[in-house]
């Protein structure tokens, strides 16, 4: 399995990991990861039972030997790179399939660290109803407070049997917030479509999760008059996901062609295309800002390079990297950067996103974005008689 997945920064609100609530990745075949050869007792080893035995600072030799791998790479110098345990990638890869119950929240933090936030909400979800927001900084979690914790230990705190209970608190500016939530297990909600006007719907994707391209298709495909007046896709917010799901939904809205460009190491460019003919002439606006990351900005970049839709909202983060899970003998994972993608065009996102065709400040309301692609839509209809005799 491959991820791609963005993180929090300059105020963007995309989540790198999440345990208790969402993960984002790349599958390009089969779910296990790969294994890898075991590394033998030595230097590595000696030094942490000689640290933990020896030490007048107490230092648990798990503790120690994390602390090793995760020293290895940040020595790399890949940003992406990640050290999962065993339980820790268990809850992405429950996420990633729909095999988990919580509460239905995305988390990140800030990409030099800090606080542990609310980067999404699912919508239909235990958080989503209790009023948790996006940008929500977790301060506690069942009545402990999560000082110093990581985005693992705080998802994994989340999640639990289905039925149970669990108080969160969050920080919103000023105030702190109390929700009690009730774990519930988890529901296809990654895709709502929403009837906006009588022939307009809005197709929301949350992230790329298992079985949302074909979900997407659906929708496209469904009773034609709910949309002859176009299609809205909102990927604002959406961190990325499984790339097969992102290049299944640009392909209900291509008829065929090139969907996007992998490069990986030692290997020669290989184009992704169309998985099957979809919707190539429904009126299309794809909604975006800094929260459009990764395999979502793989649609975006997609559907904009094949002239299929138009961009509103702000920039994309910029995410174009594609990292690879391998299994370490005791069950933990650490995930490194394998790849790249292109958009169609051969263009690299990586540090630079999508600008929009029609910007729409971040600090307006979420409803200014919507309102303007009504207004696109209306042109792309009028328009399209002109178009066609063309």
């Amino acid at each position: 399995m491959l991820r791609l997945t963005g993180r929090l920064s300059r105020g963007a609100v995309v989540a790198f990991a999440v345990v208790c609530a969402y993960g984002a990745g790349v599958a390009t075949g089969a779910d296990p990861v790969s294994p890898a050869r075991a590394v033998p007792d030595g230097v590595l080893d000696d030094a942490a039972r000689r640290i933990s035995r020896e030490s007048a600072l107490p230092a648990g030799r798990d503790d120690l030997r994390r602390a090793a791998v995760e020293g290895m790479l940040r020595r790399l110098g890949d940003r992406w790179a990640r050290y999962y345990t065993a339980q820790e990638y268990d809850d992405v890869h429950g996420r990633l399939t729909g095999r988990y119950s919580g509460v239905g929240l995305w988390l990140g933090t800030d990409e030099g660290g800090g606080p542990i936030r609310v980067a999404s909400v699912q919508p239909g979800s235990a958080a989503e109803r209790a009023g948790v927001r996006v940008g929500d900084v977790i301060t506690s979690v069942g009545g402990r407070a999560v000082g110093g914790w990581g985005v693992g230990a705080v998802a994994a705190a989340l999640r639990g049997r289905s039925g149970s209970g669990v108080e969160l608190r969050v920080g919103r500016g000023s105030a702190e917030h109390r929700f009690r939530l009730m774990r519930d297990a988890v529901r296809s909600g990654d895709v709502t479509v929403e009837q906006r006007s009588s022939d307009v719907q809005v197709i929301r994707v949350g992230a790329f999760t298992r079985g949302v391209g074909r979900q997407v298709r659906e929708a496209v495909g469904g009773r034609a008059e709910r949309h002859r007046g176009g299609l809205i896709l909102d990927l604002r917010g959406n961190p990325g996901g499984l790339l097969d799901e992102a290049v299944e939904t640009s392909s209900a809205l291509l008829p065929d062609g090139v969907v996007m460009i992998y490069e990986r190491r030692g290997e020669r460019p290989r184009p992704l295309r169309v998985t099957g003919p979809g919707d190539g002439r429904t009126p299309l606006v794809v909604l975006v800002d800094a929260g459009t990351a990764s395999a979502a900005e793989v649609v975006a970049g997609s559907l904009r390079d094949r002239d299929r839709a138009v961009i509103v909202g702000s920039r994309t983060y910029g995410k174009g990297s594609v990292q690879e899970p391998v299994r370490l003998r005791d069950g933990s994972v650490i995930e490194l950067t394998v790849g790249r993608y292109r958009t169609p065009s051969g263009r690299d996102l990586d540090g630079v996103g999508i600008d929009p065709d029609v910007a729409v400040s971040a600090d307006r309301p979420p409803g200014e974005a919507m309102r303007r692609a009504d207004e696109v839509l209306r042109g792309l209809l009028a328009a399209a008689p002109t178009r066609d005799r063309g």
